[in-house]
């Protein structure tokens, strides 16, 4: 009977280690297919191809290829992978909260609700910049810029919508004046929006602080604030909260899989993704593009994600940006 029990426990442990080997083997196998809802150069795009390049570096995926599908704040992307990749264990894709934003405002037939999510990956803070020869120094300054008259104060940032229209639209309400009066061009990539603070062509710009810190560290780009609600080793920026603003928004960043992917393709993307986030690579590449580490596992994620739909839109009809 001891003999049996050895045998069976032992069979049981075989088992076992056999089947996670079959899901590493599988993770390592994987050829993937990630789309970024947004042209080159903005958060997204960066996220995507950091994702390629460590998952491809770490073994955690065979190849990675990255698509760019810009277009309505990410929603053409979005509605694309929803048609194409249901049930498909090879296609990835990269959003956040933009992309909850802008499927509100725009009206979307399709939402972050109706993809299946891996993980939460970064939560960055926004900036809100000026041009270097701009006269306002400050966040007060630009307050007294916004409120001497609204139409005049032109934002530049990402998609209608998103995080930084959100951000820009509460800063708008911060100063006393109608949010649905702002003046926002919106960018589909964050390298056109930074054109156009480089120009001279924008009163003030938002944006991840990563995307922007190499023209802040140059003097390019004047930081005037950031929306995380506490101060961040290494930016010299302080949060609105700490200059007397009542306002915090976090620019997270997760992955999705297809609708209807389960199972062991479920399972072997998830153990793909693990492998990259808890990977030493991975780790560096977050402090060297300034980013920070909000690592959520799918199950977390996916409760996460509602709850933001959700806050999304209660803030967007606030202030007049959704029904």
């Amino acid at each position: 009977m001891r003999n049996f029990f050895r045998h069976g426990l032992m069979a049981a442990i075989i088992g076992s280690s056999l089947a996670a080997g079959a899901i590493s083997v599988s993770a390592q196998g994987l050829e993937l297919t990630i789309t970024a809802p947004a042209g080159a150069g903005g958060g997204w795009d960066a996220a995507s191809r950091s994702l390629q390049e460590v998952m491809m570096a770490t073994g955690a995926a065979k190849s990675v290829q990255v698509v760019n599908v810009p277009g309505a704040g990410g929603t053409v992307g979005l509605a694309q992978f929803v048609g194409s990749a249901k049930s498909s264990p090879d296609q990835l894709l990269v959003a956040g909260i933009t992309l909850v934003g802008a499927s509100i405002s725009n009206k979307s037939p399709v939402d972050l609700t109706q993809v299946t999510p891996l993980a939460r990956l970064t939560g960055d803070p926004l900036v809100i910049v000026v041009p270097k020869d701009s006269p306002i120094q400050t966040i007060d300054e630009l307050l007294k810029t916004i409120k001497s008259d609204v139409a005049k104060a032109i934002w530049v940032g990402g998609s209608a919508g998103g995080a930084d229209h959100i951000l820009a639209a509460l800063v708008t309400q911060a100063a006393g004046e109608d949010p649905s009066k702002i003046n926002y061009v919106a960018y589909s990539g964050g390298g056109e929006a930074l054109a156009a603070m480089l120009g001279g062509q924008a009163t003030a710009g938002i944006s991840g602080y990563g995307e922007w810190q190499g023209q802040i560290e140059s003097g390019d780009l004047r930081a005037l604030a950031i929306s995380y609600p506490e101060p961040i080793e290494g930016i010299e920026a302080k949060p609105l909260k700490a200059q007397g603003l009542d306002i915090e928004l976090v620019n997270w960043r997760g992955v999705f899989a297809g609708p209807g992917v389960e199972g062991a393709d479920l399972e072997a993307l998830k153990a793909s993704i693990e492998k990259t986030v808890t990977s030493d690579r991975w780790k560096e590449l977050l402090k060297a593009r300034g980013w920070t580490d909000y690592y959520a596992p799918s199950d977390e994620f996916k409760t996460f994600v509602a709850s933001e739909t959700d806050r999304v839109q209660g803030i967007l009809k606030s202030i007049g940006l959704a029904d």
